[in-house]
C-alpha cells in the first residue's frame, strides 16, 4: 500500500473486521439450553435451524434467550448461570451445532407484568460472526392468537412479516423456530423481523 500512496493513486480500502468467531467456544456455560427446573411438567422444546442470506447453516451463532417468569416477572433467583435444576431464572445460552441447529427447554412464555397488551413471548439475542451488532427479536407461540391482535409489535407488521416471529406447533410441548439472517436471493424464506431499541 505505501507504493500507491507515494504515486498519488488511491488506496485500497482496509478489510472490514468482524466480531468472532468466538461464541461457541468462550461463552456457553453447562446446561444453558435448559431454562425449566428438571422435571417441570410444562417444559416445552423451542428449536430451529439459524441460517445466513444464502441459506446455509450458521454453525458458531450463540443464542441468548429471556423470559419473565410464571407470574409474568423477572425471576430473581441468583446464580442464573449455574443451574441448580429446582429454579426457573429466565435466561438461557444455547449455541447451533454444526447444521446450524438450537434446542431450547423452558417453560411456555408469560404476558409480562403490567403490560397486558404484550402477547406472551421470549425475547432473543443472536450473535453470529459476520455480525457488529448483535441482532434482537421475539418469539411468539401460536397459543395466544388472539392476543397477537394487541401485540404493540405484531399488530404494527405486515402478516407476512409477524409470521417471521411465530413459532410453529410440531406437537405436544414442541415448536419450531427458524431463524433468517438475511434475505436469501429469491426471497423465500423472509429474513427474521429485528428489532432496534433507543
Amino acid at each position: 500500500m505505501p507504493e500507491a500512496a507515494d504515486r498519488g493513486g488511491p488506496l485500497a480500502p482496509t478489510p472490514a473486521q468482524t466480531i468472532g468467531p468466538f461464541f461457541g467456544h468462550a461463552l456457553p456455560f453447562p446446561g444453558g439450553a435448559r431454562i425449566a427446573p428438571d422435571g417441570h411438567p410444562d417444559t416445552c422444546t423451542v428449536h430451529g435451524h439459524v441460517r445466513d442470506g444464502t441459506g446455509a447453516p450458521v454453525w458458531d451463532a450463540l443464542l441468548e434467550f429471556w423470559q419473565p417468569g410464571p407470574d409474568g416477572r423477572p425471576p430473581r433467583e441468583p446464580g442464573s448461570l449455574h443451574r441448580d435444576g429446582t429454579h426457573f431464572t429466565g435466561f438461557g445460552r444455547v449455541p447451533t451445532d454444526a447444521d446450524g441447529h438450537y434446542a431450547l427447554h423452558t417453560l411456555p412464555p408469560t404476558a409480562p407484568a403490567g403490560r397486558p397488551d404484550t402477547a406472551p413471548h421470549l425475547a432473543l439475542i443472536v450473535h453470529a460472526r459476520g455480525l457488529l451488532h448483535h441482532l434482537f427479536t421475539r418469539v411468539y407461540f401460536p397459543e395466544h392468537t388472539a392476543a397477537h391482535a394487541t401485540d404493540p409489535l405484531l399488530s404494527t407488521l405486515p402478516a407476512h412479516r409477524a409470521a417471521t416471529l411465530l413459532a410453529h406447533s410440531e406437537g405436544p410441548s414442541r415448536y419450531r423456530f427458524d431463524i433468517q439472517l438475511q434475505h436469501p436471493p429469491n426471497g423465500t424464506p423472509e429474513e427474521t423481523v429485528f428489532l432496534t431499541f433507543r
